[in-house]
């Protein structure tokens, strides 16, 4: 499935990229080696939440009104499969219209989504949190990100066991707002940390089309796509994705850190 077609103006193609070139470096490829900033997703990515965010859409949505096995349901699920990754708060708004209907199906959706977390029914991506320390211990910058607004994020990293085990994490409201494919949380984390003083030593992985559309539009050099949440290769590739691993485990290896 391609991207939003609101969003292929802006899908940078091989023959050109929005970010600025560095004055030293404007006609040399970038290294992934030499990625300082790392911007990774959580669910699908660096989390394994075993097809939670459709369950808890199913609860957004009856709590709207709308049935399931309906024409409607199928629809509206559809586009949440399209647009994983994106903010949810934007996804349904795009769903149901208003902004008081929106902020409802948002507020039921992260209540059962953390209800869920509680439950027990996520776990890490095999490899995620040795990759991330990897990295970290090779003075790399680790920073984690998500669609989910700040309360689902925190119930994340506590099921995990992992408050600490990054300097940053962001949601959209801590980038003013924006989610993916908005390149803000991918700058925000740049701006925040001041881990490198180019866009080009930033290495972005996610497993969706949003997040390939975040990290190509914030002149990230290294836009990862994994194969181990919402989308293939095929989606991950149309949307700019540089490099496509089988995980995030695999993230080391392009990186430099073995």
């Amino acid at each position: 499935m391609t991207p939003d077609p609101r969003d292929r103006d802006l899908i940078p193609d091989s023959h050109h990229s929005d970010a600025a070139p560095d004055s030293q470096h404007s006609d040399a490829a970038p290294d992934p080696r030499d990625s300082q900033l790392i911007v990774l997703d959580m669910a699908g990515t660096t989390v394994a939440d075993g097809g939670l965010v459709e369950q808890a859409f199913d609860v957004a949505a009856r709590h709207l009104g709308v049935e399931p096995g309906s024409a409607d349901h199928a629809e509206k699920l559809a586009y949440v499969r399209a647009t994983m990754g994106e903010s949810k708060i934007s996804v349904f708004r795009h769903l149901f219209g208003d902004e008081a209907a929106a902020r409802r199906a948002n507020t039921a959706f992260e209540t059962a989504y953390g209800e869920l977390v509680d439950g027990g029914r996520i776990a890490p991506v095999p490899g995620a949190r040795e990759a991330i320390e990897a990295l970290q211990a090779a003075g790399r910058t680790v920073v984690l990100s998500t669609g989910f607004a700040r309360v689902t994020q925190d119930a994340l990293l506590d099921a995990l066991g992992w408050q600490d085990l990054v300097p940053l994490t962001l949601c959209p409201a801590d980038a003013g707002g924006r989610g993916r494919p908005y390149p803000d949380m991918v700058l925000t984390a740049l701006l925040r940390t001041g881990a490198t003083d180019s866009v080009r030593r930033i290495a972005v992985a996610g497993d969706t089309s949003y997040d390939m559309l975040s990290g190509r539009r914030a002149g990230a050099s290294v836009v990862a796509g994994v194969l181990t949440g919402a989308h293939d290769r095929a989606q991950l590739e149309s949307a700019g994705a540089t490099h496509v691993l089988g995980s995030v485990a695999e993230l080391p290896a392009l990186l430099g850190v073995v």
